[in-house]
This record gives structure tokens, sequence and C-alpha cells, in this order.
């Protein structure tokens, strides 16, 4: 099972539709996914259609002890599955402050949970807080989205520490796999120069940590399409909603070398063997 958090602290660049619709497609070539919101804005559980009333268990529920993942999963179609999100998770952040382990809490209820799945992906918020920290303590992956502008890189080095210590500190193995450019403009040579100071960085940066030694630049382009912007709208992933778009083809690629992709085979973590 490869068990991937999908990770920007900055909005607006694809990281939920990324998320949405790379497990979409990921489910549509025969895999079986679990995508996990643990976005208190709930955006990646909207956009597949799920709109919880307040009363209806979450991923709240799962991290303050009072459901597993499995009270709480829904089976979106085929061989896609949902635990989804509610605003009432922003109030976690501070109720789990106090907690002792409050930063392996999603780890445990994963290490606990039965469900047979070939991807766990989890959708993170845009921010480094505790449930960031969940999500990185829980996966082996972390896949980047970035949209190719000049303040592409800004910020990042932060998020890249942050990587670095839950690696150090609390998830041997944990590595950053793969950077995703979305919201591409091809015709644009700004798009260029800054996929190309994309690669620099990581190159550069690979010096420095074994956390993203490894980061592979996806060479598949998502590019701005406003059949991506649409599809939410209508609680559908892009292949539901416009399967021949431009956006449909992007992410048909994108999983389609991600799966061809050989990860490298990871350190075995102490919570791996108790399971």
């Amino acid at each position: 099972m490869r068990t991937i958090a999908v990770i920007n602290q900055k909005g607006g660049v694809g990281k939920t539709t990324t998320t949405v619709n790379l497990s979409a497609a990921l489910a549509e070539s025969g895999y079986r996914v679990c995508l996990v919101d643990l976005d208190p804005q709930a955006h990646a559980s909207l956009h597949l259609g799920f709109d919880l009333a307040e009363e209806d268990p979450s991923i709240y529920d799962v991290l303050t002890g009072e459901a597993t993942l499995a009270d709480v999963r829904h089976r979106v179609n085929g061989q896609l599955w949902l635990v989804p999100s509610h605003l009432d998770l922003a109030a976690a952040e501070i109720e789990l402050a106090g907690e002792v382990g409050r930063e392996v809490i999603l780890r445990d209820k994963m290490a606990e949970d039965d469900g047979n799945f070939d991807f766990v992906i989890v959708d993170c918020p845009p921010s480094l807080g505790v449930l960031t920290v969940n999500a990185l303590t829980a996966v082996r992956e972390v896949f980047l989205p970035l949209q190719p502008h000049f303040l592409a890189l800004h910020g990042l080095s932060k998020l890249l520490r942050t990587v670095e210590i839950v690696e150090q500190r609390l998830n041997p193995g944990l590595r950053l796999s793969g950077v995703i450019l979305c919201l591409y403009d091809s015709g644009t040579r700004l798009a260029a120069e800054v996929s190309a100071d994309v690669d620099a960085f990581f190159e550069q940066r690979a010096q420095v940590s074994d956390a993203w030694a490894q980061a592979h630049i996806f060479s598949t382009r998502i590019r701005r399409n406003i059949r991506l912007a649409e599809a939410p709208s209508f609680g559908q992933s892009i292949f539901e909603y416009a399967p021949q778009s431009n956006g449909a083809q992007d992410y048909r690629a994108l999983t389609d070398e991600l799966i061809a992709q050989q990860a490298e085979p990871l350190p075995i973590r102490t919570w791996d063997v108790a399971q």
C-alpha cells in the first residue's frame, strides 16, 4: 500500500483538485483508493458530492476518539472511498493541543484500520499545524503541487523543513517523492522559466536532506482548464464531469506516470511490524 499526503501551505495551487482527481484516476485504473480529507474546509469532500450535516460523523470524530476510520468511510463509486471532513475539524487543532501523542493519532488509527487499499491519499490543510503533522506522520510519501509563477518557491523552505523534522523525529523514511506542476500555461515563457527554477531548486536541495533527496518532478503538467474549476460545483471528479477534457487527459497521464514510477523500498517502521 502506498500512503501519500498532498501538501502545500499556499492555497490556490491545485492541491485539492490534484488529490481528488488523482484518487479518481487511480480508482478508474482499477486500484482500491481511500481519500482522507484532513482539511477543515472540506473541499475534497464537497468535490466528491459529500456535504455533511453537523451530526454526521467525519474525520473529526476519528481524531477525537469517537469513531474509527471504518465508521466514517463512504464508498464514492467503484474503487474509490472517502473519509470526509467537516468544518468542525477546525476545532481539532485546539482540542488536541494538550493531548499526549497528538501528532500520531491518525497514524495509530490507520494502523488499526482493516481496510484493504492500494493507495491512501490524504488532502492536507493549507497550513503546517497539528493536522498536517498528523498526515506526515501517518504516510510514507509527500506530493507537492506547485503553480508555475514567480512565487512558486516562496515558503517552500519552511515546508521542506517541516517534512525533514517529521522524518527525523516521528516518521523515519518519510520522503518528498513527487512534485506536480498545476495550473500550467504551456504557451507562456514564464511557465517554462519557473519549471526550470523548480528543477534547479530541488537539484540543489537533494544534497541537503534524505527527506527530499529523491524528489521526482513529474513530467506531466496539469494545464489550466476551466472544466477542472467547474467540476467541484457538480460534486464530481473531472472524469465524471468532463471525461474528454484537457483536465481529464492530464490527470490520466499523471496517474500513468505515477503507476509506472518505481518506488524504492522504504525502511520498516516499528508500527508497521506491530500491525
